[in-house]
C-alpha cells in the first residue's frame, strides 16, 4: 500500500511527463525551414515568411557602384557583313544616288542564332592494293570514328549537358533534339553519351580525390538520395575551386572510409556538427547558419531572449571579420579574447534560463542519452564546441557558413525533383561523377560545354594536383 506522499510524487511525475510531452509536440509543430534544418519542401502549404539573417545594409537595391555589370557590345570582326545600298534619296527629292560615292558606313550589329542543324562530316579513307602482299589496305580512320554512322563529340556533349547541367528529362531532350535539329534521339543514345563522358572522366576523378586531402579548408555535407526505390546517401566535399560527389548505401563512417578522402584529411572541415564528422582526426569548424536557425527557434518559440542576443553577437562578429579582412589577415589576441568573453557571457544567461535537469529521487536511472529540451541540447553544443563555433574568427579562410557544400548538394536535389529517383546505383554514380566535373569546371571559371566536349574527345580538364604550399 503506497502512502499519500508516494502517490503525490507519482502524480507529480506523471504530470511533469505530460507537460514535457506537450511541450515537445508544440516544438515539433513550430519547426520550419527558417528556424531549423528542415527543408523548405516539408513546410507544407503554410510557408514561413522569408526573413534574411543579414539585416539591412543601408545600400540601395540593384547593382552597386563597384559592380562591373555586363551588356551587349559590338564585335570587331562580325561573322558576316550585309551592306544595304542607297539608291533613292530618302530626303524626299527622289534623286538617283546609285552613282554617288559612298562617304562612310554606319553599322548596327544583330546577334542571332544560325540555322539549327547537325553538320554531317563524311570521312573517306583511301583504299589501295599492296603490290607486295596483294591485299587491299586503307589509311587509318580518325580517332573516335568507329562506326559507319555515329554522333560526334559536340552533339554527345550537348546531350550530356542538357541532362546533367540543366536537368532536362530524357524524353524532353529527345523532343528538343527533334525540334531543333530534326533528329530524334532515344534514351539509350543519351545514356550512352553520359556513359562515355563518365568513362573519360576517370583521370579527373582521381585528380580531385588526390587534391582534396591537401586543401586547408573543405566543406562537407550529405543528403538522402533515392536509388532503385531505396534510400541511399549523396556525400559532397567542396572548396571554392573543387567539387566532389560520392554515392553510398550508408551515411556514416562506412561510407567515409569507402571514399578514403576524409580519413586522410588533416585540414579544417566545415560541417553541421554531425557526429560522424566529429570523429574524424582533422580540425573542425561548425556552420554558424545552422546555429542561427536554432537560435531563432529558441527565441521565437520558447521566448528566450539570450538566443536573440547570441544570434546578434555571431552576426556582428562576422560583420567585423569582413571589415577586418580588408586591412588585416587576423584579429589581435585581445580582440579575440573579448569576443570569447562575450560569447561565454551569453551562454551563462542561457544556462540560467535552462538549468540542467536533475534526476528525481528514488527513480531508477534510464540507459542512453538524457532527454533534454532543444535549448539545453543547443547550449551543450555551443559550450562543448566553442572553439569550432568561433573558428571563423581565428582563421579568415574558414567560412562563416557551410553554404558552399549546401549549394553544391542542392543541385542534385533539384535533379531528383525534376526527374525522380535514379533507377540504378551505377546511374547515380555516373551522374555524380559528371556533376563533380561540371561544378569544378564552373568554379574554375571555364566553359562547361567546351570542357564536356573535350572530355568526350578524351581530353578532360584536370585540375592542378601539385602539392599546396
Amino acid at each position: 500500500m503506497k502512502t499519500a506522499t508516494e502517490l503525490l510524487e507519482l502524480g507529480q511525475r506523471d504530470l511533469d511527463g505530460l507537460v514535457a510531452y506537450c511541450l515537445t509536440l508544440q516544438e515539433r509543430l513550430a519547426v520550419t525551414s527558417r528556424n531549423s534544418s528542415k527543408p523548405p519542401s516539408q513546410d507544407g502549404y503554410v510557408k514561413p515568411k522569408p526573413k534574411s539573417l543579414r539585416g539591412k545594409t543601408g545600400k540601395k537595391s540593384g547593382g552597386q557602384p563597384s559592380h562591373l555589370g555586363a551588356t551587349l557590345k559590338p564585335v570587331e570582326k562580325p561573322d558576316r557583313i550585309k551592306v544595304h545600298p542607297l539608291s533613292i534619296c530618302p530626303c524626299g527629292c527622289g534623286g538617283d544616288l546609285s552613282e554617288q560615292a559612298v562617304l562612310r558606313y554606319e553599322s548596327r550589329q544583330v546577334f542571332d542564332l544560325p540555322p539549327q542543324k547537325l553538320m554531317v562530316t563524311e570521312h573517306r579513307v583511301e583504299v589501295k592494293l599492296c603490290p607486295r602482299s596483294g591485299e587491299l589496305v586503307h589509311s587509318p580512320w580518325p580517332a573516335g570514328v568507329t562506326a559507319p554512322v555515329q554522333y560526334g563529340p559536340g552533339f554527345l556533349a550537348w546531350l550530356t549537358y542538357q541532362n546533367t547541367q540543366q536537368f532536362i528529362p530524357l524524353a524532353r531532350i529527345g523532343q528538343m533534339s527533334s525540334d531543333l535539329f530534326g533528329h530524334h534521339v532515344s534514351d539509350d543514345t543519351i545514356h550512352a553519351a553520359m556513359k562515355t563522358t563518365g568513362q573519360q572522366l576517370v583521370p579527373f576523378s582521381l585528380a580531385v580525390t588526390k587534391l582534396l586531402p591537401q586543401e586547408p579548408v573543405v566543406n562537407a555535407d550529405e543528403s538522402g538520395l533515392r536509388v532503385a526505390a531505396s534510400l541511399n546517401w549523396l556525400h559532397v566535399l567542396s572548396t571554392p575551386t573543387l567539387t566532389w560527389y560520392g554515392v553510398h548505401q550508408k551515411r556514416g563512417r562506412e561510407a567515409l572510409n569507402s571514399f578514403a578522402i576524409l580519413p586522410q584529411f588533416m585540414g579544417r572541415l566545415v560541417h553541421d556538427c554531425w557526429k560522424t564528422y566529429l570523429d574524424l582526426p582533422c580540425l573542425h569548424a561548425l556552420c554558424v547558419a545552422h546555429l542561427l536557425r536554432e537560435l531563432i527557434f529558441i527565441h521565437e518559440e520558447c521566448d528566450q531572449a539570450w538566443a536573440r542576443t547570441l544570434a546578434d553577437l555571431l552576426l556582428d562578429m562576422n560583420r567585423k571579420r569582413e571589415e577586418q579582412k580588408l586591412s588585416a589577415s587576423c584579429f589581435l589576441p585581445e580582440c579575440l579574447e573579448q569576443w570569447h568573453r562575450q560569447y561565454q557571457g551569453v551562454l551563462q544567461q542561457g544556462r540560467a534560463v535552462n538549468p540542467p535537469i536533475l534526476p528525481l529521487p528514488n527513480v531508477p536511472k534510464k540507459r542512453g542519452r538524457k532527454k533534454q529540451t532543444k535549448a539545453q541540447n543547443l547550449l551543450d553544443r555551443l559550450e562543448n564546441h566553442e572553439e569550432w563555433v568561433l573558428a571563423f574568427l581565428h582563421d579568415f579562410q574558414i567560412p562563416f557558413t557551410n553554404n558552399l557544400a549546401e549549394q553544391d548538394i542542392r543541385m542534385i536535389k533539384v535533379k531528383q525533383k525534376v526527374s525522380g529517383s535514379f533507377r540504378t546505383f551505377e546511374g547515380a554514380e555516373l551522374f555524380a561523377t559528371i556533376r563533380s566535373y561540371i561544378s569544378t569546371v564552373r568554379k574554375q571559371g571555364r566553359l562547361i560545354f567546351q570542357d564536356l566536349k573535350a572530355a568526350i574527345a578524351g581530353n578532360p580538364f584536370i585540375p592542378d594536383v601539385s602539392p599546396i604550399g
